[in-house]
């Protein structure tokens, strides 16, 4: 079955919009506290690094050499750091928080806005492997992982007093990407089918970087090494487990 635009298309809006999800359990558990917030942190970055290495970067080494997947790589981290710094540099307020707040609050939306960027490629990139279901499963694993992202975007947001159906609509925005960016990588990759390889690379990267410099650095902050570690390691294994049901080549 050949694979459709409106299919990537359907699948990138399903993934966005499954980020949303995250703020269920706040609908129950209003008052998490800061030590929650870097278990999600730390959970969700597992996950990221997982859904990276097991994933994007184990397929882009079966599709092409060690060195294409290696380049794409250090090119999606270059990326991620690149669009990092500018954002750093900018003076954000919003609307009933302090300039401090409003600065950590537009950061990390912003921060988890870009890092689903290569997210977005890498569902595009998945479909223009030619392999309808290897794009699906690769889709579904990624709409799974927006879950805890969503978690972590809601946390600070909802400490603050913010709603609960703006930390949702947050939530969606951060994820916009995956829509907006997995139908050009879909179109690009089907017409160059050697830039797979170190796309699916340019993607781990990317996500890998933003994992480590975002979400493991608040994880650090709010909690304790101990417990930072053992909420990566669940992340990642969990993730390994989603890739292993579906049937990432395991």
């Amino acid at each position: 079955m050949e694979t459709t635009i409106w299919q990537v298309l359907l699948v990138g809006v399903l993934s966005d919009l499954s980020t949303a999800l995250g703020a269920g359990p706040f609908v129950v558990f209003r008052n998490a506290s800061a030590r929650w917030q870097g278990l999600a942190a730390g959970y969700a970055g597992g996950m990221m690094v997982g859904a990276s290495v097991f994933s994007l970067v184990d397929e882009g080494l079966r599709r092409g050499s060690v060195w294409e997947t290696v380049f794409g790589l250090l090119l999606g981290a270059l990326f991620v750091a690149g669009l990092n710094r500018f954002v750093a540099t900018r003076d954000w307020r919003v609307s009933g928080l302090s300039a401090a707040d409003s600065r950590r609050a537009v950061l990390f939306i912003l921060a988890m806005f870009i890092q689903s960027i290569p997210e977005g490629l890498a569902i595009g990139v998945g479909f223009a492997t030619g392999e309808l279901r290897f794009g699906l499963l690769l889709g579904l694993a990624i709409a799974i992982h927006n879950v805890p992202e969503g978690i972590a975007v809601t946390l600070p947001l909802q400490a603050k007093g913010v709603p609960l159906w703006k930390c949702s609509a947050y939530a969606i925005f951060t994820s916009l990407p995956q829509p907006v960016f997995a139908v050009p990588a879909f179109l690009v990759v089907s017409l160059a089918r050697y830039l797979v390889p170190a796309s699916l690379g340019f993607a781990g990267g990317a996500m890998t970087y933003l994992a480590i410099s975002e979400l493991l650095v608040d994880a650090f902050e709010l909690g304790s090494r101990q417990e930072m570690a053992w909420s990566f390691t669940l992340g990642l294994v969990t993730m390994l487990l989603v890739v292993a049901l579906l049937g990432f080549g395991y």
